[in-house]
């Protein structure tokens, strides 16, 4: 069943979803100092293409973890969780769309606060 809905996943827009990871990750391996936040976002870009059958969990995390997040949050974290807002509200209005729209909010929350989460 994973394998279905994550075929659907992809044309209903998980795949401008990861392109848009992918980008942010791109953007941010320009510079030295944000190879880790780019290496973070090439691996949100993987989950976007498939993230039925998986989970995020947030762990407890320091300081560092702290500042990587809000220096992202600045950065490209509004954009990438509007858009994955947008995507996921559009979704949730037709009846079939909604378990897509809800991983979209999903990703929307991931776009806010990017470290300190694991993919299980």
């Amino acid at each position: 069943m994973s394998c279905l809905g994550n075929l659907l996943w992809i044309v209903l827009g998980g795949f401008v979803l990861s392109a848009a990871w992918l980008l942010a990750g791109l953007l941010c391996c320009l510079t030295i100092i944000g190879i880790p936040l780019g290496l973070q976002c090439f691996k949100f870009a993987e989950l976007a293409l498939a993230p039925f059958g998986r989970d995020i969990v947030y762990q407890r995390t320091g300081a560092i973890s702290l500042l990587a997040n809000l220096l992202w949050l600045l950065l490209l974290g509004l954009p990438l969780a509007g858009l994955a807002a947008a995507l996921g509200l559009a979704l949730c209005l037709t009846i079939v769309g909604i378990p897509f729209g809800l991983q979209f909010f999903k990703f929307a929350q991931l776009a806010l606060m990017p470290f300190g989460a694991a993919i299980i």
